[in-house]
């Protein structure tokens, strides 16, 4: 662990780009960056770490996918490193606190964190629902962790139970918030705030895609002076997905999707749709049309639905048919199309589906299939983007 310099990582100084050499990170985790191959900060980065590293509140405006994850993990760490615990560690008292609406993005923020750490001693627990309870419970039982990462109602049973407190809280992270807001968990998170320290003893950090007025009441409330970052949605990924939009019947979807997912080029492709029926059917369409794929929505049991996910990193899986809630946890580069067998009713989730392809640098391709049903939701779509979009028939290629 020691043979490895800062030296061996050289990323040359760019104008108008932040390099990670510039925030003075502990060595251990440059070393982590550096294997991760994260040269250069990304906006959200560029522009949070100074203010998170200093221990400064953070209200941070970011779509997923721009590296917001990084930027508060970096963080935390770098805050342990420094300032190790001068009494024994207690179990089931985290130094810090990450809460995510979905458990794949909980997992996936796990995921992150084990990256990092890598070098380092720090320890990082997820604790979400669907999932093992004793399992949960015997990692935090094992030693001490530094991070715990949780989805709200998971972390509710295990405060309910005194097998965590919240009370060592140095660092609490929200992320998603609006996220959290539209699926009613800020009861809990409310009741999870309260029992960490009072906020002018804690840094808070937290995140949301949009801040409308609730969001922001949320945000002034959990934080003090806290410094406002917005990221806008460049161009919300336009640069690297070349966007379609089909005018296409109802009853033409099926073979539509079949023609595309047959086709060479569509090499790893996710089809949204917006229900678990609908992912259902098309599983059952496409399996009997031979086409090796699996649904990823919120009624399959959690096991199934990682084992699924980590087939498709993997690349043994080409196709998934998911949820906008089973799919804000897919995080996979070389994700060649996405296609939206329907047109999602909130524009964001239009945003968040295309980001699942055209990443880290690679370009993409989205297809929508747009019928008279999904006409109703082009206009809130096209006012999200700023753009007017072109419906075309599609093309016997």
């Amino acid at each position: 662990m020691t043979d490895w310099k800062l030296e061996e990582f050289d990323v040359p100084e760019v104008d108008d780009k932040d390099r990670f050499h510039d925030f003075a990170l502990p060595h251990p985790l440059m070393r982590a960056i550096a294997e991760l191959g994260y040269e250069y900060c990304t906006p959200i980065q560029s522009k949070a770490l100074p203010f998170a590293l200093s221990d400064y509140d953070v209200t941070g405006q970011a779509q997923t996918g721009t590296g917001k994850t990084a930027a508060f993990l970096i963080s935390v760490f770098t805050r342990c490193w420094e300032a190790p615990l001068q009494d024994e560690p207690q179990l089931g008292c985290p130094r810090a606190l990450v809460l995510a609406p979905t458990r794949e993005l909980a997992l996936q923020i796990e995921s992150d964190a084990k990256e990092l750490t890598k070098y380092m001693g720090e320890r990082t627990v997820c604790v979400v629902g669907g999932m093992d309870f004793q399992k949960q419970q015997d990692k935090l039982e094992k030693r001490p962790v530094d991070l715990l990462v949780a989805t709200p109602g998971r972390l509710i049973d295990f405060l309910d139970r005194n097998k965590v407190s919240l009370r060592q809280v140095e660092v609490l992270v929200i992320d998603e918030a609006d996220r959290m807001l539209d699926m009613g968990f800020i009861p809990d998170v409310r009741r999870i705030v309260y029992q960490t320290p009072h906020k002018r003893k804690r840094q808070t950090l937290f995140f949301s895609a949009t801040f409308n007025e609730e969001v922001m009441r949320l945000a002034n409330s959990w934080t003090i002076d806290a410094e406002h970052i917005v990221i806008e949605p460049e161009s919300v990924a336009t640069d690297t997905v070349d966007q379609k939009f089909w005018m296409i019947g109802q009853d033409e979807k099926n073979q539509a999707l079949l023609d595309l997912v047959s086709k060479p080029g569509t090499e790893r492709a996710i089809v949204f749709t917006n229900r678990r029926d609908s992912t259902h059917r098309l599983v059952k369409y496409l399996q009997k049309k031979n086409v090796v794929c699996e649904a990823l929505a919120g009624d399959i049991p959690q096991r199934k639905r990682l084992s699924t996910l980590n087939r498709f990193k993997d690349g043994e899986l080409k196709y998934l048919v998911a949820t906008d809630v089973a799919g804000r946890g897919i995080h996979v580069d070389g994700v060649t199309h996405v296609i939206n067998y329907e047109l999602p009713e909130d524009p964001e989730d239009y945003v968040h589906r295309i980001g699942r392809t055209g990443r880290a640098g690679a370009t993409g391709t989205s297809i929508s299939f747009v019928s008279e049903d999904d006409a109703f939701n082009l206009p809130a779509i096209e006012q999200y983007l700023g753009m007017k979009v072109e419906c075309t028939v599609p093309d016997e290629d």
